[in-house]
């Protein structure tokens, strides 16, 4: 049993504040591992991991499967596109005749919003949630916490002013951050197109802003959002052109500032779009950062969820 609250990773609003911490803990000293010359522990030896990626990925799929290397675990990968899923076959028969040949833990990415919590129902693994649909991504969440914290130089984000700009109607990272960032006691501001913008979002708290130069005058971070034109069936606004205008950040706006934030990017960034790229590689990015923490983090979240014990997390490969 798992010293988290609960046995899977399914959302960032299932997650305690104490939760949160815990992680946090774990993937310090995570991070002090994979920053050593070996940098692998026997933390998850034993423990066989099945990634399952009905969607495709780079980063969160490359990140997971280095995490779970790193803990020593062994991994089998899934792939939808050659996979029985192509002849019919359900996503819990899937699951269970993966399961069926003794694997613990489920790294699970869908289209479906949803997708990890069905799954949960109906299987007797621990779930992680690797983003299902424009629903949730709690692992994109929790590294950017994590990296919020590291760059700010502080042990809480109790007070810090976070910005989310861009495509917020079809994030699954911006609704895992807005969770993950009330629960620290951050104040989240949302900024983009009103097309863009989810209709009733300010009943969750956060504040909303159209004009970018406002949001990034008050912001701590800003975290940068692409557009996600994948998930779009119809055109959200007039042309490129005029939405990088508008909500494209580049050094002439930010010289305009009386403070420059911390500037983050999940990835994958559309350079010259959402962010130049002399800003996305500049002093005040931590998108790099992101990505190393990303294994730490997820190293933390797949360690929890199999049961391990923080205070055991250090011991080096022998």
């Amino acid at each position: 049993m798992s010293n988290l609250s609960v046995p899977h990773l399914l959302g960032i609003k299932d997650l305690t504040p104490e939760d949160l911490d815990l992680i946090f803990k774990t993937a310090e000293q995570f991070k002090e591992v994979i920053n050593r010359p070996i940098k692998k522990v026997p933390s998850l030896r034993d423990i066989t991991v099945a990634n399952l990626f009905f969607e495709n990925s780079t980063r969160t799929r490359l990140s997971f499967e280095l995490a779970e290397k790193r803990l020593s675990a062994d991994v089998v990968h899934f792939s939808a596109a050659q996979s029985s899923v192509k002849k019919g076959e359900t996503l819990v028969d899937t699951v269970n005749n993966i399961l069926a040949m003794k694997v613990d833990l489920v790294v699970l990415r869908h289209s479906a919003p949803g997708a990890a919590y069905f799954l949960s129902q109906h299987v007797d693994a621990s779930i992680v949630n690797a983003g299902d649909g424009a629903h949730e991504h709690p692992t994109q969440a929790l590294l950017d916490a994590f990296s919020m914290r590291e760059a700010l130089g502080r042990d809480n984000l109790k007070g810090v002013k976070v910005a989310i700009v861009g495509d917020i109607l079809h994030s699954r990272v911006a609704l895992s951050n807005i969770f993950c960032l009330q629960k620290l006691g951050a104040e989240v501001l949302v900024c983009g197109p009103n097309t863009l913008i989810p209709k009733h979002l300010h009943e969750l708290g956060v504040l909303v802003e159209s004009d970018l130069n406002t949001a990034l005058e008050w912001a701590d971070v800003a975290n940068m959002l692409r557009v996600q034109h994948e998930r779009m069936d119809l055109p959200y606004f007039p042309s490129l052109p005029e939405y990088i205008a508008h909500y494209g950040v580049d050094r002439k706006r930010l010289e305009q500032l009386s403070r420059i934030p911390v500037i983050m990017h999940p990835g994958p960034i559309n350079r010259g779009v959402e962010i130049d790229s002399d800003l996305a590689d500049g002093d005040r990015s931590v998108i790099l950062e992101q990505v190393t923490n990303g294994i730490a983090v997820r190293m933390a979240v797949l360690y929890l969820c199999a049961g391990g014990q923080p205070e055991a997390v250090l011991a080096p490969v022998e």
